[in-house]
């Protein structure tokens, strides 16, 4: 295994994209990475409508979205995450990770297992379903609900 240089993780303030900001966090410390916590974040309502994903936290507003990223940074300072930085993105899930783990060149990309065995995941699909389709570098999925 190579080592990991930049680490991205998302979150959207839920107990479990906590979980996974905490093992990103590990991870990070473990390979002395750049650890960089992800947020999406819709526009409008209609915005967040569209995407009928009723198993994850909706955002709506950078406000709230920069509240869920200071949360998870303390969180992964907390676990040792020797360097933290942050990204607010609008769009989905999906298309704003897919957007963070690009612009920074990201060498594994950690998100949580929620909705990949729901059944609205199994119908439309899930974001870590999703974006290991999608991402060229390696994805982790952190299991952080039953």
């Amino acid at each position: 295994m190579s080592a990991y240089s930049t680490i991205v993780v998302g979150t959207d303030g839920s107990k479990s994209s906590m979980l996974a900001v905490e093992r990103a966090a590990k991870i990070a410390a473990a390979f002395n990475a750049t650890l960089v916590i992800g947020c999406a974040y819709y526009e409008t309502k209609e915005d967040a409508s569209k995407t009928l994903r009723q198993d994850s936290v909706t955002v709506l507003g950078t406000d709230p979205a920069q509240e869920n990223l200071d949360k998870a940074t303390e969180h992964a300072r907390a676990m040792g995450a020797p360097t933290i930085r942050t990204a607010i993105r609008p769009g989905t899930p999906v298309e704003a990770l897919m957007s963070i783990v690009n612009e920074t060149n990201a060498d594994l990309l950690i998100v949580g297992n929620r909705g990949i065995n729901s059944l609205t995941g199994r119908l439309l699909g899930s974001v870590p379903a999703d974006v290991a389709r999608q991402s060229d570098c390696d994805v982790m999925i952190v299991h952080t609900v039953n």
